[in-house]
Order: structure tokens, then sequence, then C-alpha cells
């Protein structure tokens, strides 16, 4: 009997040992936590559908009343970082001169929202906005703040980035000025152009200086 009693207390224990052997395997809290900040879903395969070649239909209203001032440039959107985030470089000409813009758009899967950035050689800094999808509608909504050049105050600014189809979105850009209500100040028909990209492509990638070596002394 003491033999059996024995065999029973060994098999607990080892039971025992085995569970809190799992145990210690099983990732943390905070392990899953971070590995689900990480991991791209489906906000992000959303955005992935937005790659490629697309031409910009832009109009531009720089006051309420003012009239509207068009051109046209291309982007070249790509996902970059492991299908986190969604990169487009925005190249053309704005009242006769060259104009290049960088976007990124993101899904923060912490905060459960996408955000923006935007920087262009017009200007010395960043444009930021946050929001998030409105399935109704088909489309991004977010809003931030720029810094108005001549008051150095910040301006309350909105954006409707707007899925039509495969091949054709829209983006509004909407600003509260100092003084006034808010009117649209910006409106952009995106059309995806055909691949593969021809060599004659505006939206050309940035040169980069060729890597020395450092010299042997």
């Amino acid at each position: 009997m003491k033999s059996i009693n024995k065999i029973c207390l060994l098999l607990l224990l080892i039971a025992t040992f085995n569970n809190v052997n799992a145990q210690d395997k099983m990732p943390s809290k905070e392990e899953q936590a971070y590995a689900s900040y990480m991991t791209p879903g489906k906000m992000h395969d959303m955005l992935a559908q937005s790659t490629g070649v697309w031409s910009e239909e832009v109009t531009m209203w720089m006051a309420p009343d003012a009239s509207p001032v068009k051109s046209i440039m291309n982007v070249m959107n790509k996902m970059i970082m492991g299908n986190r985030y969604l990169q487009g470089m925005h190249r053309g000409s704005f009242n006769g001169k060259m104009f290049e813009g960088i976007s990124l758009v993101g899904y923060d899967n912490a905060k459960k929202a996408f955000f923006n950035t935007w920087i262009d050689n017009m200007g010395t800094g960043m444009m930021t906005m946050e929001g998030q999808y409105n399935e109704a509608t088909k489309s991004i909504e977010m809003s931030g703040k720029e810094v108005d050049p001549v008051s150095g105050k910040e301006l309350k600014v909105r954006e409707v980035m707007k899925f039509i189809d495969n091949d054709n979105h829209t983006l509004e850009m909407y600003m509260t000025p100092l003084v006034g209500k808010e009117y649209k100040n910006m409106e952009i028909k995106l059309t995806r152009r055909q691949m593969p990209v021809p060599s004659a492509n505006p939206v050309a990638p940035t040169p980069v200086a060729p890597f020395k070596p450092a010299e042997k002394k």
C-alpha cells in the first residue's frame, strides 16, 4: 500500500512539474500585447490595396473665396517595413514649381486608429492626423493640426480618404482658419495607372550617394 501511495505521489509531482514548465513556456501578457501590436492585420491589408502608381488630379483653394488652382501629379505607393505602412512618393508641379511630397499612412493596432504624416518641399514642418475607418462611406476620416507659417499658430485640418473602387480614390482636405469656418481647401482625384511602370515615369526614386569605404591609413 505504501508503494502505491509513493507512486501516486510521484505521478502527482511529475504532473505538477510539467504543468509549471508548460506555464513557463506560455507567453506573458506583455509578450502577447507586443505580438498583437507588431502584427499587420486586416486594416494593413486594406492599405496594401493602394500600392502602385496613381495619377493625381489636384484642385486647391487657398482661401474660402479663392479661385481653384489645378495641377496634375503622380504618386508611387508601396508598403514598407513588412506590410506595416503605406508610403507615398508624390511628384509633380504646383504654380509652375517642382513639387515633391512624402505621405505615410498606417494603422496603430494598440490605439485602434489610422494615422497619416505628410512632408513636402514647400515647407519645413510635418502635418500629422489620426482617425478611423468609416465602413458606411468606405473612407478613412482623420483630423489633426498643421502650422500656419504666417501666424505661427496651429490650424485644425481634416482629411477624408474615400475608396470608390480598386482603381479610383478621392482625397478631400478641410481647414479651419484662425478666423472663420472650416472650408474645403483641397480635393484630389486618384486614378490607378497601368503597370508596369514606364521608365519615363516622373515618380523616380531619389538618387542615393554611392557608398565609399573608409580609406586605410
